[in-house]
Protein backbone atom coordinates (compact mmCIF):
# COMPACT_ATOMS: atom_id res chain seq x y z
CA UNK A 1 0.00 0.00 0.00
CA UNK A 2 1.14 3.30 -0.29
CA UNK A 3 2.39 5.27 2.60
CA UNK A 4 0.76 8.43 1.70
CA UNK A 5 -2.61 7.30 2.91
CA UNK A 6 -5.71 9.65 1.69
CA UNK A 7 -6.97 12.47 4.00
CA UNK A 8 -8.97 13.63 1.64
CA UNK A 9 -12.02 11.00 0.71
CA UNK A 10 -14.90 10.42 2.95
CA UNK A 11 -16.57 13.12 5.04
CA UNK A 12 -18.11 14.57 1.57
CA UNK A 13 -14.99 15.93 0.34
CA UNK A 14 -14.39 17.43 -3.16
CA UNK A 15 -12.26 15.45 -5.63
CA UNK A 16 -8.23 16.44 -4.90
CA UNK A 17 -6.80 18.85 -7.36
CA UNK A 18 -4.18 18.94 -9.93
CA UNK A 19 -0.90 20.29 -8.26
CA UNK A 20 2.51 20.86 -8.27
CA UNK A 21 4.17 18.69 -5.61
CA UNK A 22 4.96 14.95 -7.07
CA UNK A 23 0.84 14.52 -7.72
CA UNK A 24 0.64 14.56 -3.88
CA UNK A 25 -2.90 15.67 -3.87
CA UNK A 26 -3.75 13.18 -6.17
CA UNK A 27 -2.75 10.19 -4.07
CA UNK A 28 -4.85 11.67 -0.93
CA UNK A 29 -8.12 9.64 -2.27
CA UNK A 30 -9.93 7.10 -0.69
CA UNK A 31 -11.03 6.33 3.25
CA UNK A 32 -10.29 9.28 5.48
CA UNK A 33 -9.07 9.47 8.98
CA UNK A 34 -7.70 13.44 9.00
CA UNK A 35 -9.82 15.42 8.84
CA UNK A 36 -8.47 18.63 9.83
CA UNK A 37 -5.27 19.85 9.53
CA UNK A 38 -3.60 22.76 11.93
CA UNK A 39 -0.80 25.80 10.82
CA UNK A 40 0.22 27.23 13.91
CA UNK A 41 3.19 29.61 12.72
CA UNK A 42 6.01 32.01 13.56
CA UNK A 43 4.72 35.87 11.86
CA UNK A 44 6.33 36.19 8.55
CA UNK A 45 7.42 32.58 8.02
CA UNK A 46 4.76 31.93 5.47
CA UNK A 47 2.49 29.61 7.64
CA UNK A 48 -0.55 31.97 5.87
CA UNK A 49 1.20 31.11 2.26
CA UNK A 50 1.36 27.50 3.14
CA UNK A 51 -2.18 27.16 4.77
CA UNK A 52 -3.65 28.46 1.89
CA UNK A 53 -2.01 26.42 -0.62
CA UNK A 54 -2.22 22.97 1.37
CA UNK A 55 -6.06 23.77 1.59
CA UNK A 56 -6.70 24.99 -2.31
CA UNK A 57 -4.64 21.67 -3.40
CA UNK A 58 -7.26 19.80 -1.14
CA UNK A 59 -10.24 21.26 -1.93
CA UNK A 60 -10.71 21.56 2.10
CA UNK A 61 -11.97 24.90 3.46
CA UNK A 62 -9.59 27.60 4.81
CA UNK A 63 -10.00 28.79 7.84
CA UNK A 64 -7.93 32.53 8.12
CA UNK A 65 -9.47 35.42 7.33
CA UNK A 66 -12.62 33.49 7.32
CA UNK A 67 -11.96 32.88 11.45
CA UNK A 68 -11.80 36.55 11.42
CA UNK A 69 -15.10 37.62 9.84
CA UNK A 70 -16.72 34.45 12.16
CA UNK A 71 -15.71 35.88 15.09
CA UNK A 72 -16.64 39.27 13.96
CA UNK A 73 -20.24 38.03 13.23
CA UNK A 74 -21.11 36.10 16.29
CA UNK A 75 -19.57 39.60 18.36
CA UNK A 76 -21.25 41.80 15.73
CA UNK A 77 -18.28 44.01 15.76
CA UNK A 78 -16.09 45.00 12.55
CA UNK A 79 -13.21 42.84 11.77
CA UNK A 80 -10.88 45.72 12.57
CA UNK A 81 -11.58 45.24 16.47
CA UNK A 82 -11.26 41.35 16.17
CA UNK A 83 -8.15 41.73 14.28
CA UNK A 84 -6.95 43.98 16.92
CA UNK A 85 -7.12 41.93 19.57
CA UNK A 86 -7.14 38.23 18.61
CA UNK A 87 -4.32 36.36 19.35
CA UNK A 88 -3.08 38.84 22.16
CA UNK A 89 -3.50 39.35 25.82
CA UNK A 90 -5.32 42.59 26.96
CA UNK A 91 -3.04 45.12 28.03
CA UNK A 92 -2.43 45.48 32.12
CA UNK A 93 -4.12 48.69 32.78
CA UNK A 94 -7.32 47.19 30.81
CA UNK A 95 -7.29 44.00 32.54
CA UNK A 96 -7.00 45.78 36.15
CA UNK A 97 -9.90 47.85 35.02
CA UNK A 98 -12.49 45.13 33.88
CA UNK A 99 -11.76 43.22 37.12
CA UNK A 100 -12.66 46.08 39.06
CA UNK A 101 -15.95 47.06 36.73
CA UNK A 102 -16.48 43.12 37.54
CA UNK A 103 -16.33 43.84 41.11
CA UNK A 104 -18.02 46.53 41.56
CA UNK A 105 -21.82 46.87 41.96
CA UNK A 106 -22.28 48.97 38.73
CA UNK A 107 -19.97 46.73 36.71
CA UNK A 108 -22.25 43.66 37.93
CA UNK A 109 -25.80 45.93 36.64
CA UNK A 110 -23.96 46.50 33.61
CA UNK A 111 -22.29 43.79 32.86
CA UNK A 112 -25.55 41.96 30.34
CA UNK A 113 -25.44 45.47 28.48
CA UNK A 114 -21.70 46.05 28.18
CA UNK A 115 -20.52 44.47 24.38
CA UNK A 116 -17.02 43.69 25.15
CA UNK A 117 -14.70 43.70 22.63
CA UNK A 118 -11.51 42.32 24.19
CA UNK A 119 -8.89 39.34 24.04
CA UNK A 120 -10.87 37.26 26.67
CA UNK A 121 -13.87 37.55 24.72
CA UNK A 122 -12.33 37.10 21.24
CA UNK A 123 -10.78 34.18 22.63
CA UNK A 124 -14.15 32.27 23.96
CA UNK A 125 -15.61 32.93 20.55
CA UNK A 126 -13.02 31.74 18.65
CA UNK A 127 -12.75 28.23 20.56
CA UNK A 128 -16.37 27.81 19.68
CA UNK A 129 -15.29 28.45 16.16
CA UNK A 130 -12.63 26.94 15.94
CA UNK A 131 -14.18 23.58 17.40
CA UNK A 132 -17.17 23.94 15.32
CA UNK A 133 -15.18 24.02 12.09
CA UNK A 134 -13.85 21.02 13.53
CA UNK A 135 -16.28 19.05 14.01
CA UNK A 136 -17.33 19.90 9.99
CA UNK A 137 -13.78 18.62 8.91
CA UNK A 138 -12.06 18.88 5.85
CA UNK A 139 -10.79 22.16 7.22
CA UNK A 140 -7.34 23.92 7.28
CA UNK A 141 -7.12 26.17 10.90
CA UNK A 142 -4.57 29.05 10.97
CA UNK A 143 -3.20 29.54 14.59
CA UNK A 144 -5.96 31.08 17.05
CA UNK A 145 -4.98 28.49 19.09
CA UNK A 146 -6.68 25.83 17.31
CA UNK A 147 -3.65 23.29 17.91
CA UNK A 148 -4.43 24.03 21.47
CA UNK A 149 -7.95 23.63 21.45
CA UNK A 150 -8.16 20.38 19.55
CA UNK A 151 -5.21 18.83 21.20
CA UNK A 152 -7.75 15.82 21.79
CA UNK A 153 -8.67 15.32 18.59
CA UNK A 154 -7.53 12.15 16.67
CA UNK A 155 -8.15 13.53 13.44
CA UNK A 156 -6.35 16.46 13.76
CA UNK A 157 -2.98 16.76 12.43
CA UNK A 158 -1.03 19.71 13.69
CA UNK A 159 2.05 21.24 12.19
CA UNK A 160 3.84 24.41 12.95
CA UNK A 161 5.48 26.62 10.10
CA UNK A 162 9.32 28.66 11.30
CA UNK A 163 11.89 30.42 9.14
CA UNK A 164 15.17 32.38 10.57
CA UNK A 165 14.54 35.64 11.07
CA UNK A 166 16.47 37.43 8.42
CA UNK A 167 13.71 35.46 6.21
CA UNK A 168 11.04 36.34 8.11
CA UNK A 169 11.98 40.31 7.48
CA UNK A 170 12.81 39.35 3.73
CA UNK A 171 8.99 38.00 3.38
CA UNK A 172 7.46 40.99 5.18
CA UNK A 173 9.16 43.05 3.14
CA UNK A 174 8.46 41.49 0.30
CA UNK A 175 4.75 42.56 1.51
CA UNK A 176 5.26 45.99 1.79
CA UNK A 177 6.89 46.89 5.28
CA UNK A 178 10.29 48.49 5.44
CA UNK A 179 12.90 46.80 6.72
CA UNK A 180 12.44 48.82 10.24
CA UNK A 181 8.77 47.77 10.26
CA UNK A 182 9.42 43.79 9.28
CA UNK A 183 11.74 43.48 12.09
CA UNK A 184 9.76 45.30 15.07
CA UNK A 185 6.57 42.86 13.36
CA UNK A 186 8.64 40.01 12.79
CA UNK A 187 9.39 40.51 16.76
CA UNK A 188 6.62 41.66 18.48
CA UNK A 189 3.71 39.70 17.10
CA UNK A 190 5.32 36.59 18.21
CA UNK A 191 5.77 37.91 21.66
CA UNK A 192 2.01 38.99 21.79
CA UNK A 193 1.52 35.24 20.36
CA UNK A 194 3.87 33.45 23.13
CA UNK A 195 1.67 35.83 25.79
CA UNK A 196 -1.41 34.74 24.52
CA UNK A 197 -0.55 30.91 24.73
CA UNK A 198 0.88 31.67 28.05
CA UNK A 199 -1.90 33.22 29.69
CA UNK A 200 -4.66 30.69 27.76
CA UNK A 201 -3.23 28.18 27.71
CA UNK A 202 -0.33 27.56 30.68
CA UNK A 203 2.67 26.84 28.34
CA UNK A 204 5.53 28.23 26.76
CA UNK A 205 4.78 28.69 23.09
CA UNK A 206 5.01 26.96 21.09
CA UNK A 207 4.97 24.00 23.05
CA UNK A 208 6.64 21.72 20.77
CA UNK A 209 5.35 18.41 21.75
CA UNK A 210 1.98 19.22 20.63
CA UNK A 211 2.78 19.31 16.96
CA UNK A 212 3.12 16.54 15.15
CA UNK A 213 5.50 18.22 12.55
CA UNK A 214 7.92 21.60 12.39
CA UNK A 215 9.07 22.75 9.22
CA UNK A 216 11.27 25.62 8.51
CA UNK A 217 9.84 27.40 5.57
CA UNK A 218 12.98 28.18 3.77
CA UNK A 219 12.83 24.84 2.12
CA UNK A 220 10.05 27.18 -0.56
CA UNK A 221 6.31 27.21 0.17
CA UNK A 222 5.64 23.76 -2.39
CA UNK A 223 8.30 21.65 -0.37
CA UNK A 224 6.22 22.52 2.84
CA UNK A 225 3.16 21.96 1.50
CA UNK A 226 4.27 18.39 0.20
CA UNK A 227 6.27 17.55 3.36
CA UNK A 228 2.84 18.18 5.44
CA UNK A 229 0.80 15.90 2.91
CA UNK A 230 3.66 13.47 3.50
CA UNK A 231 3.74 13.53 7.07
CA UNK A 232 0.30 13.66 7.46
CA UNK A 233 -0.19 10.03 5.45
CA UNK A 234 2.19 8.50 7.68
CA UNK A 235 0.91 9.60 10.42
CA UNK A 236 -2.67 8.29 9.65
CA UNK A 237 -1.15 5.08 9.08
CA UNK A 238 0.46 4.30 12.37
CA UNK A 239 -2.92 5.18 13.78
CA UNK A 240 -4.96 3.01 11.66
Amino acid sequence: MDSITSIHGGGGGRAPRSDTTGGTFARFEGASMIRVITVEREYGAGGAEIAGKLAKGLGWKLWNELLTVEIARLMDCGCEAVEEHEEKRDKLYYRLFKSFMRGSQEGVQNEPRMKMVDADCIRQVAEQVVKSAAEKGNCVIVGRGSAYYLQERPDAFHVFIYAPFEEKVRRLQAGGKNRNEAAELAESVDRERAQFIKQYFGVEWPDRHRFHLMINSTLGDGVAVATILNAAGLFQNLAI
